[in-house]
């Protein structure tokens, strides 16, 4: 534990700093601003509700209001051991409203999701760490992605979509072995990119360019069927609890244009009830455009091939920019959506002190900017996908610099 410790000191540190950060803000940072009530995240009781409801078996109501939740089942999986906790300590789940300004669930509920957040922090810092990269530049990682963390865990509630990540880093891990050798763990991967995938289905986007890493069809069908699995299992549960909210829930996914931020897609969104317009035909648009990544990847390998030590590195890349485009075709956004981008572009850009500090400044620019409460689709919209392109220019390795480095490396070259 000891050795685990001293090689996951940056992440290990940065986590129990976002833990207290994210904890006196919510609850003592109100004051100093002249307000009463916590500042909490609302999104987390919807999906603490789901949790509490799967805890007690009670399959039927996981997709039924209150709970909210539009995201496969385990979402609400990973809330279990907290909602486990409080149920035990009599702590009810009610969620802040003006006559409860307090709510003791946060106590342990807010420390709990802020820390199994941070498991994308370890993550990158195991792939820093495959990659060569010193110690300081993985001190500077660490922070970096501390600070965009906090958009996603402690301000807007949704550790979903940080575990995911996580989970799918340690799935690309399995993938690309050190050294540049071919694939040894497709197996490993397509768990882990299958549980990525249950605790939210954002991360299927970068499937297209993690299949192009994959050599050989049998390998290809394997992972792509160990990645289905999880969610087949949990939606088919689900869905013969409950077919018609299940089936509602995950297919229309529903945004709410008059609570967050309109883009100029939301015109052309279809309309539901209340003023909601519906995400899905938005969001399958971007998996057809992340497949283009996906070819693009594909033909970048055969064309410029990066060095064994630089194959890693411009896997993630394509797997930062298939992250990217669903911002680019949400009818509507949130701030916190940016997050899985910059997430994955700071690690793409740790080889280097010219990539990684000026992605890691736009990084944060984008983080606290798309913050801001601007409602304009085009005020808001259009700065936070420019500044997701300024994050990836920073983070791209140059293309001469790679061909360069592939030509020394290839035993013809000089031939």
């Amino acid at each position: 534990m000891r050795g685990w410790l001293v090689r996951r000191l940056y992440p290990a540190l940065v986590t129990a700093g976002l833990v207290a950060f994210g904890m006196i803000s919510t609850i003592w940072g109100p004051r100093l601003l002249g307000r009463t009530a916590w500042a909490l995240p609302d999104d987390l009781w919807g999906t603490l509700t789901a949790a509490q409801r799967l805890l007690h078996l009670r399959l039927s109501g996981l997709y039924t209001q209150p709970t909210g939740l539009v995201a496969f089942p385990g979402a609400a999986v990973i809330l279990i051991p907290v909602v486990a906790l409080t149920d035990a300590a009599g702590i009810s789940l009610q969620p802040q409203t003006a006559q409860h300004p307090y709510p003791q669930s946060w106590l342990l509920a807010g420390p709990y999701q802020i820390a199994i957040s941070c498991l994308v922090l370890f993550a990158v810092d195991s792939i820093a760490e495959r990659q060569s990269v010193s110690r300081p530049r993985r001190a500077l990682l660490a922070v970096a992605s501390g600070l965009a963390l906090w958009s996603v865990s402690a301000r807007w509630g949704h550790p979903e979509d940080a575990v995911a990540v996580g989970l799918l880093l340690y799935g690309v891990c399995a993938v690309s072995p050190p050294g540049g050798d071919p694939p040894v763990t497709p197996r490993r991967a397509g768990w882990l990119t299958g549980a990525a995938v249950v605790v939210q289905p954002l991360v299927l986007l970068a499937l297209p360019v993690i299949v192009v890493a994959l050599d050989g069809p049998r390998r290809i069908l394997g992972f792509l069927a160990r990645v289905a699995a999880p969610s087949v299992v949990a939606l088919a549960v689900a869905g013969a609890a409950n077919w018609h909210a299940t089936l509602t829930a995950v297919t229309s996914q529903p945004n709410y244009p008059a609570i967050d931020h309109p883009t100029p897609w939301t015109s052309f969104a279809p309309h539901l009830s209340n003023g909601d317009v519906a995400g899905g035909p938005g969001r399958v648009l971007a998996v057809v455009f992340a497949c283009g990544c996906g070819a693009a990847y594909w033909y970048r390998r055969r064309t410029a091939p990066a060095p064994a030590q630089g194959q890693l590195t411009e896997l993630l890349w394509w797997v930062a920019v298939a992250l990217a485009i669903r911002c680019a075709f949400e009818s509507v956004m949130v701030a916190y959506y940016v997050w899985p981008t910059l997430a994955v572009a700071l690690i793409a850009a740790a080889g280097s002190w010219s990539r990684l500090i000026p992605t890691a400044v736009a990084a944060a620019v984008v983080t606290f900017g798309s913050q801001a409460p601007w409602r304009d689709p085009w005020g808001w919209w259009a700065p936070i996908v420019a500044g997701l392109i300024l994050t990836l220019y920073c983070a791209r390795q140059p293309v001469a610099k790679t061909i360069r480095n592939a030509t020394k490396m290839s035993p013809t070259a000089g031939l």
